[in-house]
């Protein structure tokens, strides 16, 4: 399990598939800014499920994410508070949708997973076998030098 904010970065999502992990899952409560208009909204959103089916992808295994619906105003009233776009959804070992929840309600998201499948991905799509770790050092690295 990876939360909310840690969706973003490929980094965590490899660490839990080279420990094994079976499957990710990321409960998230993500949304716009209500002032946000509806391209922006768009982009926002497909943003989001293109990093999560990536995560898939990459790691060969399913991802499950849950995210919250309705809206929530900033008790600080710093802001216009934050409406959460839902579409929670499941996607199997090559990033194909499985399963998806609406956009505007909560629900109940049922997907059945064949867990053998990430064994058969991961044997047509080696990425776990075939990373380049000599040229990874960088990675630890707040910023690089140039």
């Amino acid at each position: 399990m990876l939360v909310c904010w840690d969706q973003w970065y490929p980094e965590a999502a490899r660490l839990m598939a080279l420990a094994g992990a079976d499957l990710l899952l990321y409960p998230t409560a993500i949304g716009w800014d209500p002032g946000d208009d509806s391209e922006e909204q768009e982009r926002q959103l497909g943003a989001w499920r293109t990093v999560q089916r990536a995560h898939a992808v990459a790691n060969g295994l399913p991802v499950l994410v849950c995210n919250r619906t309705g809206f929530e105003a900033d008790p600080a009233r710093q802001s216009a508070g934050i409406r959460f776009w839902g579409n929670s959804f499941v996607a199997g070992p090559q990033g194909e949708v499985l399963a998806q929840a609406p956009a505007d309600a909560p629900a109940l998201l049922l997907a059945d997973i064949d867990m053998r499948r990430s064994e058969q991905v991961r044997r047509i799509w080696p990425y776990l076998r075939d990373r380049r770790i000599d040229a990874y050092r960088d990675l630890t690295l707040r910023f690089r030098d140039t």
